[in-house]
């Protein structure tokens, strides 16, 4: 199967390593196929994902949500996700 789109996303992990907190930034990126979405740690099929949205912090960065069968999934993005959500939606009809 091809790859629509992809989006990039930033996840960050936040641990306590001899008593100090360590904050770990990874990039990623959200991958857009015909039947699914393939993030670092899900894989969405398309029809279980009823919506997406996003929101704004900055002139460009902000949260993609995806709206799914099993809850609601945030995303930090760094750039507005308009093409990736365009695309989606064409795939919904």
């Amino acid at each position: 199967m091809r790859r629509i789109i992809s989006q990039p996303y930033v996840k960050v992990e936040r641990k306590i390593k001899d008593f100090e907190q360590i904050t770990m930034e990874y990039r990623e990126h959200l991958h857009l196929y015909e039947d699914r979405i393939v993030t670092r740690d899900h894989v969405f099929l398309v029809k279980n994902v009823h919506d997406m949205s996003f929101r704004r912090f900055s002139s460009t960065e902000g949260v993609l949500y995806l709206h799914t069968n099993q809850g609601v999934f945030p995303y930090s993005v760094p750039k507005e996700p308009n093409g990736f959500i365009d695309e989606y939606k064409k795939l919904r009809g």
